[in-house]
């Protein structure tokens, strides 16, 4: 009998194989170096024309409180989304993200007011799918921002599948939703089999663009 194989090291390469398979990673908690593999019988997606504006979020953009950019610190966003009580991004995933982001894989949508990093989301991205990691916050509708904002550059810019993972009720009030695990690898297939979308290729849009969307009452 063959002794056992040790599974192959984590590496960039392999996180790319394993999100183009449906599958992502995280860790129990930022002490502990294990990682784990997950494939929700559940998966939470930003419907590509369905992110939801509401009337004061509306107005909140149109004030530009904050300068928006794409990439200017993805480190920095991805430190500030681990900064809490309890989170998945471990020394491992930190590292693997950075490789990926210098890849050209994964890419950060920040606000910044002046020098301060405010608010921001990052993910990765394959083909036509961006996959959504984490976001923040430090100042109120910060993250919301971000979101509404980096779901009209992800069309723009030629995406077909904003995947968030998990549904939240945060998420699902900016119109999120849940779709089954075979769907959602349905999907995943047609995003990847259908070229590669770019998300700097084009410049991100102006507040007016973004609140051009339909607004629901609040």
């Amino acid at each position: 009998m063959a002794p056992p194989q040790d599974p192959p090291p984590l590496s960039a390469e392999l996180l790319l194989r394993a999100y183009a398979m449906g599958v992502f990673p995280m860790a129990e908690g930022r002490d502990d170096p294990r990682v784990f593999w997950v494939d929700p019988e559940a998966r939470g997606v930003f419907p590509m024309d369905g992110f939801r504006i509401s009337r004061s979020l509306a107005r909140t953009i149109r004030r530009a409180p904050f300068q928006v950019a794409l990439n200017r610190d993805f480190s920095g966003t991805v430190a500030a989304c681990a900064k809490r009580d309890e989170t998945w991004i471990n020394t491992t995933i930190f590292d693997l993200y950075a490789q990926l982001h210098h890849m050209g894989h994964a890419h950060s949508l920040e606000l910044w007011d002046g020098d301060a990093l405010v608010g921001g989301v990052y993910g990765v991205t394959l083909g036509r799918a961006f996959f959504g990691e984490s976001m923040f916050s430090r100042h109120r509708d910060a993250s919301k921002i971000a979101l509404a904002y980096l779901t009209l550059h992800l069309a723009n810019t030629g995406f077909t599948l904003f995947d968030t993972q998990f549904l939240t009720p945060h998420l699902a009030s900016l119109g999120a939703i849940e779709i089954p695990r075979k769907t959602y690898h349905d999907r995943l297939e047609a995003a990847l089999s259908h070229g590669t979308a770019d998300i700097t290729s084009k410049p991100l849009p102006d507040a007016q663009s973004v609140v051009q969307r339909k607004t629901q009452t609040s």
